[in-house]
């Protein structure tokens, strides 16, 4: 056999990093998702679009392991949810902070308690993690006194602290403006690059109904209406 044909037929291919097979998500008898599949590259930039109302937060719960669907199966980095949660990370469209707590110390505490042992130099500290959103670790004053963008960056340093191989975000370009948006952007770029073990690399996959912020990185993009998927999964142009 050729020596380039073996390489080719030996070389590993990275499995998916996510795999949706014909979920859907009943609330009585209200229709969240409706036989959803869809699959997301590892090491993608994936984009779940759509306006309110069209499933994608419902989707983006469902793949976090937050929410169990009603019929159908998930795929999580090759296995269930819910035995993935050590590596992958989520942040919701509400901050989720304690108030009374400055960036560090919400940090600090989230380190422990969800992630202890983190082993990436770019986010194993949250000192690192505030710096990488542009925030100064050294602020003390509590959350409570900062502006609602600066709340959005820290949700998104607690996010990044634990290290994670898969990074899923419920409309995480809220309450920001423009430049701060546009330098989100960039730093789920940075992010995709930094170093991790194994094949397929970091993943990242955002709901938003701004798709003007992200078309030029786009990997894939799905889009939904009322729970369905309306546009097959397609690579950016």
């Amino acid at each position: 056999m050729h020596p380039i044909l073996k390489t080719m037929q030996t070389a590993p291919v990275p499995a998916p990093a996510v795999q949706v097979r014909i979920v859907s998500k009943l609330y009585g008898s209200f229709a969240a998702l409706k036989r959803v599949s869809c699959t997301f590259a590892a090491g993608g930039f994936h984009v779940l679009l759509g306006p309110n109302g069209a499933g994608k937060s419902t989707l983006l719960r469902v793949i976090a392991g937050l929410i169990t669907p009603s019929s159908g199966i998930v795929h999580l980095l090759g296995g269930d949810p819910l035995q993935r949660r050590d590596r992958i990370a989520y942040m919701s469209h509400a901050p989720m902070l304690y108030d009374e707590l400055s960036a560090m110390e919400n940090l600090r505490y989230f380190s422990r308690l969800q992630h202890p042992g983190a082993n990436c130099d770019c986010t194993g500290s949250p000192e690192m993690a505030l710096r990488a959103v542009g925030l100064d670790p050294t602020l003390t004053r509590p959350v409570s006194q900062f502006s609602q963008g600066m709340r959005q960056r820290v949700s998104m340093a607690r996010a990044l602290v634990g290290d994670p191989e898969l990074l899923l975000l419920d409309e995480p370009f809220s309450n920001m403006d423009a430049a701060g948006a546009r330098e989100l952007v960039q730093l789920l770029l940075d992010f995709r690059t930094w170093p991790l073990a194994g094949a397929g690399g970091r993943t990242v996959i955002i709901t938003t109904h701004q798709y003007e912020l992200v078309s030029d990185v786009a990997d894939s993009v799905v889009e939904m209406r009322a729970g369905s998927i309306v546009i097959p999964q397609a690579a950016a142009a």
